[in-house]
């Protein structure tokens, strides 16, 4: 018998809420705000419109729905099922923390401050969650799947990310490796770390780097197949070069990397204690991932 679909709303726990927890009470935590230049009232306004959304779509489902709610900070211990629903109430990045937890489950972005958000990923008001929840379960809604980039070690384990990579010294500093491109050119090089890119983040950590070279062609849409790198600073010397310093992976491409450095690390979108680390002699070799963000529009 299949199982009728589950309903899992995800959130971050809000600012006020942390406030309270640290400070006891509303006064000694306004209090502590005011010591900063800041007013409790903003603060306080966000945490309802937050709660405001997770209410609303709540009560907007059928009563004898299943649902769940989930916190940011639990999801690594969060088992998602494979008929669940993903409703992500909050901003883009809190879809891109869901992602790498999820395995083709339909993902519905709500946005609870609109207008303060990019609403990117989030692109719907808690208002709609009804009708779209009730097209995705009829198979009507129509779903964009986002790519995901995969990094994997020689021993086996995994990372992927649904905006970029980061793979390079913890502290940014000098990373020594050989890459090898795709077409089996290779380098060894010194740098401040790599970035491997989606479409989807694209116009983040990526953007930066490549308006910074004026190679805002090579970057993809956000619902593209194909991935961009970059390599960060890399410092020409007798024995590294700068030549292999940026360029595309479409499927079946993979940049590899073979340290020469005592530690590295790999970690995604931003998430840096949420890492892979990466020793001397290991290689690392990145990919677009065979898994994917169905995202509801």
């Amino acid at each position: 018998m299949t199982l009728a679909p589950r309903i899992v709303l995800v959130h971050r726990r809000t600012e006020y809420a942390e406030l309270l927890d640290r400070h006891a009470t509303r006064g000694q935590a306004e209090f502590f705000l005011s010591s900063r230049g800041r007013s409790i009232t903003e603060v306080k306004q966000r945490h309802d419109e937050l709660e405001a959304s997770l209410a609303l779509v709540s009560r907007s489902l059928p009563e004898d729905t299943r649902q769940a709610r989930v916190e940011r900070s639990d999801l690594d211990r969060y088992a998602f099922a494979p008929e669940d629903i993903v409703v992500i109430v909050g901003q883009d990045g809190l879809v891109a923390n869901v992602a790498k937890y999820l395995t083709g489950q339909p993902v519905i972005g709500i946005d609870p401050e609109p207008g303060r958000n990019a609403g990117v990923l989030v692109t719907h008001a808690a208002s709609d969650a009804a009708d779209l929840i009730a097209a995705t379960i009829a198979a009507r809604a129509v779903v964009h799947p986002r790519s995901m980039v995969r990094a994997t070690l020689d021993d086996g384990q995994t990372l992927v990310a649904l905006n970029e990579l980061y793979f390079g010294d913890e502290g940014h500093q000098s990373s020594r490796y050989v890459v090898t491109v795709p077409g089996g050119d290779t380098e060894r090089q010194s740098s401040s770390g790599v970035i491997v890119a989606t479409g989807t983040g694209s116009t983040g950590w990526a953007a930066s780097i490549a308006t910074d070279r004026a190679l805002e062609s090579i970057l993809p849409p956000a619902d593209s197949e194909v991935l961009s790198w970059y390599i960060r600073e890399a410092w020409p010397s007798r024995s590294t070069g700068r030549t292999l310093t940026s360029g595309l992976l479409a499927s079946g491409d993979q940049l590899q990397f073979v340290v020469e450095s005592d530690s590295l690390v790999t970690f995604g979108d931003g998430i840096e204690g949420d890492y892979l680390a990466v020793g001397w002699g290991q290689r690392l070799t990145v990919e677009l991932s065979d898994r994917r963000l169905n995202l509801v529009q």
